[in-house]
C-alpha cells in the first residue's frame, strides 16, 4: 500500500506529553474499525476507505483533515484513554495533478451509518470544495440512518442538513459520487446529487431504503440487488455508469474529471493531441446505409470523428437511443450526443430525454461545447411511451437547451423528424443554429415512409402491385426531401462529405473556445 502524504514527527520537547497524545489519537483513528472489521471487508473483496483514497488519488497526495474527530474516553482525572474515530474520512488530494476534495465513508465503523458520525465533518468537506472551488469526490458506502440515534440523543431530529450547500455546490464545482456498497437515504442522495455517478456491479446498491424497511412497509421480500442494484438503475437512469470493480469506478472518475474545469468560472483544459485534425476516415462515406431500413454503428462513427480514444460514454445502458458522453476535438474537451438506431429505432424515449437534459445542464454549468450527431426519427410512440410521459421528457429537453449559452453544432447524419427532431440544437436568438448535413440526411414533420402509408393508403391498396406503387411514391417524396433542396434555400448551412466532418469540427472548436473565453458567465445553469 502506498504511503499517504502526512508527515509525522517524534513526540519530544517541552510538549512531549501532548504530542504523544496527538500521536496516539491519530494512530487509533488510522485503525478505523479495527482488525476484525477490516478483515471482514477484505474477505468480501472490498477495499477499506483509506485504501480507496490511496487508489483513487495521485500517489502520496492525500492530506487528511479532521483526523482526530470522534468519541474519546477519559479517566477520572480527565486524562485521555482511547478514541473511536468518526466513520467519515475527508481531505484534499490530487487527480491527474489537479487538486480535489475527497470524502470517504468508512464502512468498517458501524457500517458507515450516516447517523453514527459527526455530520459537521463531511459537510465541512463539501463547504470547502465550494469555497475553495475544488472538484468534490464522494466515496459512498453508508447504511444510512439508524433508529439507535434516538437512544443516543434522547430525542429525534427534523430531517435535513441546513449547513449542507448542495445546490450551490452543484452550480460551482464538479461533483462526483461513487456507490461502493448499500447506499440508502442520505447515502443515496450523496450518489445522486452529482454531475457524474458510478456504482460497482453486484457490490453497490442505491435506494431510498433497504430490504428490511421494504418488508416492513409493504410485506415484500426482496434481495438488495433486486431492489437497487446496477441492473435496476440501467432502467431507472438514476446512476450514470456502472463499473466492474472499485478500480474501474475510480478510473472512470479520473476520466470524467479530466474533461471538466476545476470550477464553473474556469474553462476545461486543452490537452496535447497527436491526432491529425484533418484526418478523414474513408469508410465514413458509407457509414450510413443507402437502405433506410438498415441500422449503422453509431459508436464507430463517433470514434472516427473525435480524437482517437477520447470518447468517454456516460449512461450507456440507459436511454440507449441517444448516446451521450465526453470527448475531445484537437485536444479540446467537448460534450457529444449521437442518435443510435439500434435501440428503440433511435426514437426519443423518456430515459433518452433525461440523458440529454442532464448533459446539456452539465455543459452549461462548466462551459463544454456540444456536438450533436443527429439521427432522430421522432418521439417514441405507443401505450408504454404515453404512460411514461415521454412527451413531457421532450418538453423538458426543449426548455433546457433553449436556455443554455455554450457553442453548439449539429451534424444531421440521417433523420430529424417531428418534435424530437427539432430538438437537435438551440434555435432561438441569441444562440446560433450552427448545423451541417450529410447527403444521407432527411427531415420534416413526419418520416416519409409513415406519411406515404397514411396519405396514400387507398391508392396503394388498389394498385396492381401495392409494394411497387408504395416504393414509387416514397422515391418521389425522398427526391423532394433531398438535403440539397434545403441547402439551396440556405435552410441548412452546408451539405458536407461525411469524411470532412472531423476537419470541420476541429476548425469550429477553436472558435468555440475563443467565444467561451470572452463571454462565458460562470455557474449559471440549474444543478
Amino acid at each position: 500500500m502506498k504511503r499517504l502524504k502526512q508527515q509525522e514527527f517524534p513526540p519530544d520537547g517541552e510538549w512531549a506529553e501532548e504530542l504523544q497524545e496527538l500521536a496516539a489519537r491519530r494512530q487509533q483513528s488510522r485503525a478505523m474499525g479495527g482488525e476484525d472489521a477490516l478483515a471482514r471487508m477484505k474477505s468480501m473483496g472490498r477495499m477499506n476507505a483509506r485504501e480507496r483514497l490511496d487508489v483513487l488519488l495521485d500517489d502520496g497526495s492525500f492530506r487528511e483533515m479532521g483526523r482526530i474527530a470522534g468519541k474519546a474516553s477519559y479517566d477520572a482525572q480527565g486524562r485521555f484513554i482511547a478514541q473511536s474515530p468518526v466513520n467519515a474520512i475527508i481531505g484534499t488530494g490530487r487527480v491527474g495533478g489537479r487538486k480535489v476534495v475527497a470524502s470517504a465513508d468508512d464502512y468498517s465503523l458501524r457500517a458507515g451509518s450516516s447517523e453514527a458520525t459527526i455530520s459537521d465533518k463531511w459537510i465541512y468537506a463539501e463547504r470547502m470544495a465550494m469555497t475553495m472551488r475544488l472538484p468534490l469526490i464522494r466515496l459512498v458506502d453508508t447504511a444510512g440512518g439508524s433508529v439507535k440515534l434516538l437512544e443516543q440523543q434522547g430525542s429525534s431530529k427534523i430531517p435535513g442538513y441546513p449547513n449542507w450547500p448542495v445546490v450551490e455546490l452543484l452550480r460551482t464545482v464538479p461533483v462526483v459520487g461513487v456507490a461502493l456498497g448499500s447506499c440508502a437515504g442520505l447515502g443515496a442522495m450523496k450518489v445522486l446529487l452529482t454531475h457524474f455517478s458510478v456504482m460497482v456491479r453486484d457490490q453497490a446498491q442505491v435506494f431510498a431504503a433497504g430490504p428490511p424497511v421494504v418488508k416492513q412497509a409493504y410485506g415484500i421480500e426482496i434481495e438488495k440487488n433486486e431492489l437497487g442494484g446496477y441492473q435496476v438503475h440501467r432502467r431507472s437512469a438514476l446512476v450514470h455508469n456502472e463499473a466492474t470493480s472499485e478500480e474501474d469506478a475510480f478510473e472512470q472518475v479520473r476520466r470524467f474529471l479530466s474533461y471538466l474545469p476545476q470550477h464553473a468560472a474556469a474553462l476545461p483544459r486543452r490537452e496535447a493531441c497527436s491526432d491529425d485534425p484533418d484526418r478523414a476516415d474513408d469508410w465514413l462515406k458509407n457509414a450510413i446505409p443507402k437502405d433506410r431500413r438498415r441500422v449503422f454503428d453509431a459508436r464507430r462513427i463517433i470514434a472516427s470523428i473525435v480524437d482517437a480514444g477520447s470518447f468517454f460514454e456516460i449512461g450507456r445502458y440507459q436511454g440507449g437511443s441517444i448516446i451521450t458522453g465526453l470527448a475531445r476535438l484537437d485536444g479540446y474537451p467537448i460534450a457529444l450526443m449521437c442518435g443510435d438506431p439500434r435501440v428503440a429505432g433511435g426514437a426519443m424515449t423518456l430515459a433518452a430525454a433525461w440523458k440529454v437534459e442532464r448533459l446539456a445542464k452539465l455543459c452549461d454549468t462548466f462551459g463544454l461545447p456540444v456536438v450533436n450527431l443527429v439521427d432522430q426519427p421522432g418521439n417514441a410512440t405507443g401505450p408504454e411511451a404515453e404512460l411514461a410521459g415521454t412527451l413531457l421528457g421532450a418538453v423538458r429537453v426543449m426548455t433546457t437547451i433553449e436556455t443554455i449559452r455554450v457553442p453548439w453544432v449539429s451534424i444531421i447524419m440521417r433523420r430529424a423528424f417531428g418534435m424530437a427532431g427539432g430538438l437537435h440544437a438551440p434555435k432561438f436568438f441569441p444562440q446560433l443554429n450552427h448545423r451541417f448535413a450529410w447527403p444521407s440526411a432527411r427531415w420534416g414533420s413526419i418520416p416519409i415512409e409513415g406519411g406515404v402509408a397514411a396519405a396514400y393508403r387507398a391508392e396503394i391498396a388498389q394498385a396492381e402491385n401495392p409494394a411497387a406503387r408504395r416504393d414509387e411514391i416514397e422515391a418521389y417524396y425522398h427526391r423532394l426531401a433531398s438535403p440539397f433542396r434545403t441547402a439551396e434555400k440556405f435552410g441548412i448551412l452546408d451539405v458536407i462529405d461525411p469524411r470532412e466532418t472531423r476537419s470541420i469540427l476541429c476548425d469550429w472548436i477553436e472558435d468555440a473556445y475563443e467565444v467561451l473565453q470572452a463571454t462565458r458567465p460562470a455557474g449559471r445553469a440549474q444543478p
